[in-house]
């Protein structure tokens, strides 16, 4: 029987260098954000909100055209957290 995971983090790898670490409770909710924020937008110097909503009061904005690359991992319940 296969797992469930528990929630998805994304990896976002940025120009410069820079990556970043959001999180999302089902992939669904990624592909959602994915396509109706991210795609449509690519190639835009404009601002987009990346959603992150295990941290109270935190927001992270991004330019679109910045994101070089991204990276979806599963979490399981029983998996180690890294630091």
């Amino acid at each position: 029987m296969p797992r469930t995971p528990d929630e998805f983090a994304v990896h976002i790898l940025l120009a410069g260098g820079h990556r970043e670490e959001v999180r999302f409770t089902t992939i669904q909710e990624f592909q959602k954000w994915y396509s109706s924020e991210l795609m449509p937008k690519a190639t835009s110097n404009d601002f987009i909100s990346v959603p992150i909503k295990n941290i109270q009061g935190e927001y992270m904005v991004v330019r679109p055209s910045s994101v070089l690359a991204i990276r979806v991992e599963p979490i399981f319940g029983g998996s180690v957290e890294r630091f």
